[in-house]
């Protein structure tokens, strides 16, 4: 079975109809938004060339005798909370049945954000954390809108997952909600809205879909459900690999892009079996100099090393993959412990360098310490508590000076030889 192919029936597996995807789909909206009501209001992104495609959009549903009750203007990237509330007002002053979201991770966390304070009201702070809109749906008897959630972007997987983030720009930190509830009932992926993504944008959610799934394997060693994630998390690890610098290359490469939408959309299924960790951790500290996908890749191979004495069977997952792809000569099969864990991330490096991407945070413009100092202050929050804890090396809030401090100040530096291991 091919990449690709094994790719799908992972994808009917975690969401079977629930989840269109591929070449052409948009003119099936309509038929999909009347499967869960007639009145419609649409949250869309306004990015080069999304009116022909909200035109299409449009009329499918009009098609459907689906009536569109208003249209939102979605959120910029990192979903500010001030689109978060823009968005949560305008919806309150529309009736629908069904939400429809058009865009990318940001505009579609934020439809997800805006729907349960339309729905249960209170401030955003009253949801970051785990499991807490599902408490208070169970209170207050309440439901939420039926989401249609629409990607335009091979990145976050948000159309398919648990995950609103939402970000407070003056103190430039990203906090999240993890809830079953806010899981879009619906989803549907139209490749053909990737293609003319900008080379940077495509890189980014490429690596970011590495992140979800590198991140989920390693913190789950040891737990049921291993078989199931390194089953996952290795396809989706392989698909980017293998086509992402084919597709640097070729950007009209449709073979390409379609794996890395499908690799992508891995990373959704991998982070609903399991929770990120340390590259998403410190990637929220970072929103104001790195896109989210951008600041995860640099971050994850510092952690490998950090990680790599409790990551044994994941590293030689992975470093294979790599090796595969010629993208090291270690003798991954022989190393073991920190030795496996820097042939690893020297991979990941090279895989970096091969399509221009940055290796450390020095190299990225407007980065400073008191980032560091940010993450740092920002691991010890509760609100991010869960990321902790999915570490595979289990740390407290009173370690992380002691250990991540070490991981970032390597990153900083692109110097391996800083981290320290538990």
């Amino acid at each position: 079975m091919s990449g690709s192919s094994r790719a799908r029936a992972l994808l009917h597996e975690f969401r079977g109809d629930a989840y269109l995807y591929g070449h052409g789909l948009l003119s099936r909206v309509g038929e999909v938004a009347g499967d869960a009501g007639q009145r419609a209001a649409l949250v869309r992104g306004t990015f080069p060339g999304s009116d022909g495609f909200v035109q299409t959009m449009r009329d499918s549903l009009t098609n459907a005798g689906v009536e569109l009750v208003g249209e939102v203007r979605g959120a910029r990237p990192n979903a500010p909370r001030e689109d978060l509330l823009r968005i949560t007002d305008e919806l309150r002053a529309l009736s629908y049945e069904v939400i429809i979201s058009f865009g990318g991770g940001s505009t579609i966390d934020a439809t997800k954000a805006a729907e349960v304070l339309r729905t249960l009201g209170g401030g955003i702070d009253d949801y970051f954390g785990t499991g807490l809109v599902s408490n208070a749906l169970a209170e207050s008897g309440s439901l939420l809108t039926p989401h249609l959630a629409i990607q335009t972007v091979a990145s976050s997987a948000a159309h398919l997952t648990k995950y609103s983030n939402i970000t407070d720009l003056s103190t430039g930190q990203k906090k999240l909600i993890v809830d079953e509830a806010i899981v879009p009932a619906r989803a549907l992926f139209d490749y053909a809205v990737t293609y003319g993504a900008p080379r940077a944008l495509t890189v980014d959610g490429a690596l970011d879909g590495i992140a979800h799934c590198l991140e989920v394997l390693y913190g789950a060693v040891g737990k049921p459900s291993y078989p199931q994630v390194e089953e996952v998390a290795g396809a989706g690890i392989d698909l980017v690999v293998n086509y992402l610098p084919r597709l640097v290359e070729h950007p009209e490469d449709r073979e390409a892009r379609e794996a890395i939408c499908l690799a992508t959309d891995l990373g959704g299924y991998a982070i609903m079996l399991g929770g990120t960790n340390g590259g998403h951790l410190t990637s929220f500290s970072l929103v104001d100099v790195l896109s989210h996908g951008r600041a995860c890749a640099i971050m994850n191979p510092y952690y490998t090393v950090f990680f790599a004495p409790a990551i044994q069977g994941p590293l030689r997952l992975v470093g294979k993959i790599y090796q595969d792809a010629g993208l090291t000569t270690a003798d991954i099969e022989n190393l073991s412990g920190r030795e496996l864990g820097v042939a690893v991330a020297e991979a990941m490096l090279e895989l970096a360098r091969r399509i221009g991407f940055p290796t450390r945070l020095s190299q990225v413009e407007g980065f400073g310490d008191h980032h560091i100092e940010r993450a740092l202050a920002a691991a010890k929050s509760p609100q991010l508590k869960m990321k902790l804890e999915s570490m595979p090396v289990s740390l407290t809030a009173a370690m992380v000076d002691e250990y991540m401090e070490p991981v970032l100040e390597a990153a900083r530096d692109g110097d391996l030889a800083l981290i320290r291991n538990v």
